[in-house]
Formats: C-alpha cells, structure tokens, sequence
C-alpha cells in the first residue's frame, strides 16, 4: 500500500563524500563504545564509492574472496580485454577469454548470468538506484550467482546506502568481535543484533570496522598502520 498523500516517505542517507563518512562516524562514537574504540584505533575510514550500474556489480563480482591488490589487477586485464565493458560483450566472449584474465569458473557463470539478465530486462540496474533496500537486495539475489553479501555490497559502495551492512562479511564479524572483546568472532545473528544499535550509518559502521580489522592485522604482523 503506498504511503498516504500527507506521510513522509522515509529518507534515505546517501553516503557520497568524506564529509559523510565523519558525520556518521561521530554520530556512531557518540551512541557506542565499541565503535568509539575502533575508530581510536584506526582512524576515519575511506569512502569507497564505486559507479553504481553493470560495470560496479560486474567489479564486485570480479573481486570477490581476493585481495585488493589481486581483484584490480584481475579486473585490469578483464576490462582490457572486453573495452568498452558492457553485458553483451560478456555475453559474446569465449570464456577463455575471460579465464584468461583471471577469472573462475564460477565469477565468468555469475557475470554471464548478471549479463543475460540485463540484456534480457530482467535486472534494470537503473531503477534500483532509487529502490529501497530491500527492493535492490530481492531483484540482484534472483540472478544466479549473487549472494546477500554481494547485495549488501553493491547497496554500500555503489549506491552509497548510509544504512547497508553485510553482517555477513568474514572480516567485520571478526572486527566486531574484536572490538567488543566478545571472542574471536560473532555469529551472522550476534552481528545482525549488535548492528541495529548503528543504524541509520551501519554503512559507516562497516567501513570502520574494516578499517579497524585492518589495522589490528597490521598491528600483530608489525607492519606500518
């Protein structure tokens, strides 16, 4: 049912420059300690925007499970070889191609299929630049290959949602439960739990506890922070 003619939609936070991230991160040191402590620790975090549409989900496909350093060169060699980038290019390409550049088998089924769903209408990138969240989430989840984290992903970096959060992300369940000194990991659910309390900059959260997971690492390998 839409909302009557004289109630407010809610707003929704776009995270979109540096600016925003500290006005959520003093909002965030403000209502809770264990953020007030990361953000000690590690500092403000980078903005991470990417472009939003075909060639930011494909980039996030390209880089899961990998390295910063590894998922650029990867996507370098795969943008190299397809330039200009679109879904009908990937659709054309042999897949030694793309195997070529990098890729797995299982990210050359997933681009494929985020490529067939595009081309077809089936995904319309485009209008869910203004969806709400769990419109975006349910429309990227029905292509095969894509995940609630790739969701939460694409909902962060490529449409700067202040309020998205991959509770199920590795590093910040680690992060988390570092920070909070509640072991060596939380649960997706003792995340989920602990999340709600950040809302509505859980985006900003994320990106924090990143920045935290990162420099505990290199706290404990002694490298440089």
């Amino acid at each position: 049912m839409p909302p009557a003619k004289n109630q407010k939609r809610p707003t929704v936070l776009i995270i979109e420059t540096e600016d925003h991230i500290r006005t959520g991160v003093r909002a965030l040191r403000r209502k809770c300690p264990i953020l007030r402590h990361a953000h000690d620790v590690a500092g403000y975090p980078p903005l991470r925007r990417n472009q939003a549409g075909f060639e930011g989900l494909a980039r996030i496909i390209v880089g899961q499970q990998l390295s910063i350093a590894s998922a650029a060169a990867i996507w370098g060699r795969f943008e190299a070889a397809l330039r200009p980038l679109d879904a009908a290019k990937i659709l054309a390409a042999p897949d030694d191609v793309l195997r070529a550049a990098g890729l797995s088998g299982g990210k050359v089924r997933t681009l494929r299929a985020i490529s067939a769903a595009v081309t077809s209408g089936q995904l319309d990138l485009d209008a869910l630049a203004t969806a709400p969240e769990e419109h975006v989430h349910e429309s990227l989840r029905q292509v095969s290959g894509i995940g609630p984290w790739t969701a939460d992903i694409y909902l962060m970096f490529c449409l700067g949602r202040a309020d998205a959060f991959a509770a199920g992300d590795l590093a910040l369940q680690i992060a988390a439960a570092i920070a909070a000194k509640q072991g060596e990991r939380l649960t997706l659910a003792e995340l989920e739990e602990m999340a709600e309390r950040w809302r509505p900059w859980r985006g900003v959260a994320a990106r924090l506890l990143w920045a935290y997971y990162a420099a505990v690492k290199a706290q404990k390998s002694g490298a440089p922070v």
